[in-house]
């Protein structure tokens, strides 16, 4: 696998996954904060107060993301961190600790990519209505300002939002992540203001001068009918509308997909004149998160087993294949620009023995789904680069610290780092790319 010296190479995190340090130094509470101590919500009872302690060992953190060798580390800023309540008094500590993280990123030559918005909103916004209130919009608007005043002389490269769809469906929907509400029309309305506040902030970015290039990270998975059934295919294009379509239709076409518009009827958001031209404010880049396909079925849920394929810690199957068909589907139905894979990984039952990991399933995961990264390329895709979830073993939201993604293994007792197999392998390659091959 050649891939051209400018293709960046990384790994990523979250703040509310590995900071910890939670009401330290005066950050603010966050939805998740909150959302983690209703019983029965995290599979194991547990929290971020204190995850992977990253806010006090950022330092020895960066010397070993820096020793796998990588290009970039993708991190998110936590807005109740930096802004406590959202809107009103910054706090000063929190500001100066994502410089300390910035500058010491860029004394080890690593670029620093940021993401504005993990899921991690300020609690006191989501007392006002959350996403759901038009207002949050404005308070993101001044929080990507702010952030940007400190920050954007320095980072590479901004993410307004990762994943609008997990945050309005699975937070605001389905109710299984924060804040935990159950309602469809709030759902709804949530995505269309995370679409909206991306490009107001990016238009109020570029014209603050930012020099960072600016995008959103979508998480995308092809639609497969589990058979050729007209209520399987019919299902499945319904899938794609409300998983795809919805987010890249108006990012890219300045509209929503009519289809989806027809089954939501009443509970289609509000929107106002001029929403869809602002929330098609061209992109420098966008990201891609990507970690399986997705097989539709307008019966009995398809039963990932019957694939015969591997299946990760998640339940979700490995299909490497379903990468390149992505990519190859947004480079021909959109005008998209630079596509980075910003997040692809698989949770596995790790098992540490005298002092090693061997981790093979992650590690061949990883490889196949660069390989599937190669081909996309191979079919005329504009690819910027690829970052692995994650660095390391985290808080991994519902699942609690049950599932580990991490190409690094943390013992949660101790904070003991160890480098899996998977980190050792991702070293190896991306020494060798940087020999040429």
């Amino acid at each position: 696998m050649h891939f051209p010296p400018n293709f960046v190479w990384g790994v990523a995190t979250s703040a509310f996954q590995i900071e910890g340090a939670a009401a330290e130094d005066g950050k603010g509470l966050s939805i998740w904060d909150t959302f983690c101590r209703q019983p029965g919500v995290i599979a194991d009872g547990s929290n971020g107060d204190i995850a992977c302690d990253h806010y006090h060992r950022w330092e020895a953190d960066l010397d070993m993301i820096a020793g796998l060798g990588v290009d970039a580390y993708r991190f998110s800023v936590s807005w109740p961190r930096v802004r406590p309540t959202g809107s009103g008094a910054w706090n000063e500590a929190g500001l100066a600790f994502y410089e300390r993280l910035v500058d010491g990123l860029l004394a080890r030559g690593i670029k620093p990519y940021l993401t504005l918005n993990h899921w991690d909103l300020p609690e006191a916004l989501q007392a006002g209505g959350g996403w759901a209130n038009r207002d949050t919009v404005a308070r993101f608007v001044e929080y990507a300002l702010g952030i940007h005043a400190r920050l954007g002389d320095r980072v590479v490269s901004i993410a307004t939002h990762n994943e609008p769809w997990v945050m309005a469906h699975l937070g605001h929907e389905a109710g299984v992540f924060a804040p935990g509400i159950k309602n469809r029309r709030t759902a709804m309305q949530v995505s269309h203001h995370l679409l909206l506040s991306h490009g107001l902030a990016l238009q109020a970015l570029r014209a603050a001068g930012c020099k960072a290039r600016l995008g959103i990270v979508l998480n995308l998975s092809p639609m497969h009918a589990a058979t050729d059934s007209a209520a399987d295919r019919a299902k499945m294009t319904l899938e794609d509308g409300q998983l795809l379509r919805w987010y890249l239709d108006p990012l890219f076409k300045a509209s929503y997909p009519q289809d989806v518009l027809e089954v939501l009827g009443a509970d289609a958001p509000a929107v106002e004149a001029g929403d869809m031209a602002h929330i098609a404010t061209a992109m420098d880049f966008m990201g891609v998160n990507y970690y399986s396909r997705s097989v539709v079925s307008a019966g009995e849920p398809w039963d990932v087993m019957s694939s015969g394929r591997e299946i990760t810690d998640m339940g979700w199957e490995v299909y490497p294949e379903g990468l390149t068909e992505l990519l190859v589907r947004l480079h021909r139905d959109y005008p998209v620009p630079p596509l980075f894979v910003t997040e692809n990984g698989g949770a596995f039952k790790d098992e540490l023995v005298d002092g090693r990991v061997h981790d093979e399933g992650r590690t061949r995961y990883i490889e196949q789904h660069i390989e599937a990264v190669a081909e996309a390329m191979r079919q005329g895709v504009n690819m910027g680069g690829y970052m692995v979830w994650s660095l390391m073993d985290n808080f991994e939201w519902a699942s609690g610290y049950e599932k580990r993604f991490g190409i690094v293994h943390v013992d949660y007792t101790t904070q003991q780092r160890t480098l899996k197999d998977s980190a050792r392998w991702y070293q190896g390659f991306l020494q060798q790319q940087k020999q040429g091959g």
